[in-house]
């Protein structure tokens, strides 16, 4: 029961932080699509880059353990097909829908909530058809980018660290 408190917590300061970040907006969100407006793709990057590294620091530290997923290149290439469709279709990715409908916004309800619902109705529907052939194609087994490069994940941590920093401040630089 607690695991499921920590998550309620967690995602309603998720939700918080989206909505501060003014990420809700529908104006934000077609502004990215469009490539003229990339406060949520700074957003994006500045949770993937705290998030990697809280991980791998929980991880050394002992407090958790990685649970890595085999990668599917058919199951990924389909998935972010369905993601980024729908994120053009309604303007809302799963998660800004949430935060959406929170704020009374009923066409993130409609088209986000009850789309992702009838997806997974779908999908569950079609699993058995899907399960030995598209969600088994490209099975790399379970890899991680540090496995792969055959160094410590503080060095992939790091560059990526400084990759990212390099891009957001190009971007800015773009911007003026």
């Amino acid at each position: 029961m607690s695991e499921l408190i920590l998550g309620l917590i967690t995602g309603i300061f998720f939700g918080f932080c989206l909505q501060k970040g003014q990420a809700l907006k529908y104006d934000r969100q077609l502004g990215m699509l469009r490539l003229k407006d990339f406060t949520i793709l700074k957003m994006m990057i500045t949770a993937i880059l705290v998030g990697m590294a809280g991980v791998y620091l929980f991880v050394d530290l002992g407090v958790v353990q990685l649970s890595i997923k085999p990668t599917l290149l058919g199951a990924n290439i389909i998935g972010g097909l369905i993601f980024g469709l729908g994120w053009g279709l309604l303007g809302y990715c799963p998660g800004t829908a949430v935060g959406a409908v929170g704020e009374r916004r009923w066409d993130a309800f409609w088209g986000g909530i009850m789309g992702m619902l009838v997806g997974a109705g779908i999908f569950a529907e079609g699993y058995t058809l899907i399960k030995d052939s598209l969600l088994k194609w490209g099975n790399l087994g379970k890899l991680t980018i540090p496995q792969v490069a055959g160094v410590n994940h503080w060095i992939i941590i790091a560059a990526v660290w400084i990759i990212m920093i390099l891009f957001l401040r190009g971007l800015e630089k773009g911007r003026r």
